[in-house]
């Protein structure tokens, strides 16, 4: 395998692994990928956009302190699937 096919199959692994983190793992694609149109057409340095990074740097730091073995006290967020319920 050539260095950039090891780098390109490495970033998908990443991005995938992204999507899991974020409770999507059983997402519709469809809903995936709109979800990631909408946040690529926020301005970067925007409010939303700030609040959006900050979330996500909260869940990376999340999971470093659950995997150190230190308890996290935030409430955990109900997660989006992209599913819908009946009820």
């Amino acid at each position: 395998m050539t260095d950039d096919r090891k780098k390109d199959a490495r970033e998908k692994i990443t991005l995938g692994g992204l999507v899991v983190k974020a409770g999507l793992r059983e997402a519709d694609r469809a809903f995936l990928l709109g979800v990631l149109l909408e946040a690529g057409s926020i301005r970067i340095g925007s409010n939303e956009h700030h609040r959006l990074k900050a979330k996500g740097a909260m869940a990376f730091r999340s999971d470093r302190i659950e995997k150190s073995g230190e308890r996290s006290s935030e409430p955990s967020d109900e997660k989006a699937s992209g599913k819908t319920t009946s009820g």
